[in-house]
């Protein structure tokens, strides 16, 4: 009988040749190993998931131990997905459709559907969103904002997400930043993960999205820019500070702010003054009143008496800070006459002199509430 057997190379495997035409290589075969690995790894977990299931229901798993379980088979089962997400968006199997997107509504549901699964494993998540539309397939503008999510939270356990349009060129902007209060990430973190080989795949195939990302000791940032933005609202250049009867004054009926001061004379000061463009407010006396007043609800915006300020505003500061991401603070300065717009720090903050009160508090007021739209 004749043997069929094929030349060996130097390393014991058979040797291709042009001729072969069932010669057998990684490079060529690489696509239907990942898609059966991936297929394998679904299927696996999805079992795993009926199981675990079965032994809730039969009272064998407490339910927080069934959601617990439940997260580490999503996210096995993520990366089995990821990875035939890859190999289909490599293949050309995913047909995009671009369409005109508002970007900070899709996020804001990809936000909501996560919101549960990331409190279950201790990830506070914030946002800063702006409308922004971007020409994009909405199914695949849905897959990468997921995988922008996962690469990011093995860096930490609070995920800042801000939305808007860059200076020049005016494309929007998605911004992620990951990050333990100054805590190292994980050990299991890592850059070059399963999430960002599949953003990377999606924006070679979709074009028009560029990456970048920052490492560092304290956690991770991603930045992504759209390339095909077609339209933006910008907050502040719709606003008009000068005129007082503006529908934009009116629109402020449901705007809250806390006002905290020592004194009695700044506090219904302040309040006239909010009083006169529409909004409602509060007012406390010190910082340990503040914290049980934003306990009990949270404003838009804080009025600060600059009396206050040292080491335990800076903490009062940075904790407000980590629930509501850009807070705007405006400072109450003993200074009569002072009058100083913000800058577009996390930490920068407007002044307004004791004197000026009643004259520039609600110009203010409308500045920073304008930063937010």
């Amino acid at each position: 009988m004749l043997s069929t057997q094929k030349p060996l190379t130097s390393a014991g495997k058979p040797a291709a040749t042009a001729a072969d035409p069932d010669a057998w290589t990684l490079d060529s075969h690489w696509p239907a190993l990942v898609a059966g690995l991936a297929g394998q790894v679904t299927e696996g977990v999805s079992l795993l998931q009926h199981h675990l299931d079965q032994l809730l229901g039969k009272e064998r798993l407490s339910s927080l131990e069934h959601r617990l379980l439940t997260v580490l088979v999503e996210r096995i089962k993520l990366a089995g997905v990821s990875a035939q997400q890859i190999q289909r968006f490599y293949g050309g199997r995913i047909r995009q459709s671009h369409e005109k997107v508002d970007m900070a509504d899709l996020v804001e549901s990809v936000l909501q559907e996560r919101k549960g699964e990331m409190g279950a494993v201790g990830i506070v998540l914030r946002r800063k969103l702006k409308p922004v539309d971007v020409l994009i397939d909405p199914t695949v503008a849905h897959t990468l904002v997921n995988a922008v999510l996962d690469w990011s939270v093995p860096f930490g356990n609070r995920v800042d997400v801000r939305l808007d349009l860059n200076h020049w060129p005016p494309h929007a902007r998605l911004q992620v930043r990951a990050s333990s209060d100054g805590l190292p990430p994980s050990s299991a973190a890592s850059p070059d993960n399963l999430s960002w080989m599949l953003m990377r795949q999606i924006a070679h195939t979709a074009g028009g999205i560029e990456l970048t990302r920052e490492i560092t000791e304290e956690g991770a940032s991603l930045t992504l820019m759209f390339t095909r933005t077609v339209q933006a609202v910008d907050g502040i250049s719709a606003v008009d500070l000068s005129d007082e009867h503006s529908t934009t004054f009116r629109s402020l009926q449901g705007v809250y702010v806390l006002t905290i001061s020592p004194s009695l004379q700044i506090r219904a000061a302040v309040r006239d003054a909010l009083r006169e463009i529409g909004i409602a407010s509060d007012s406390v006396v010190n910082l340990q009143q503040a914290r049980e007043a934003i306990r009990a609800r949270m404003p838009n915006l804080v009025v600060i008496d600059a009396e206050l300020k040292g080491d335990d505003f800076e903490v009062f500061h940075r904790d407000v800070l980590r629930e509501v991401f850009e807070l705007p603070f405006v400072e109450i300065s003993p200074d009569d006459s002072s009058f100083d717009m913000s800058g577009f720090g996390e930490y920068s903050m407007a002044k307004v002199g004791r004197g000026n009160i009643r004259e520039a508090l609600g110009t203010a007021v409308m500045f920073e509430l304008a930063k937010m739209m």
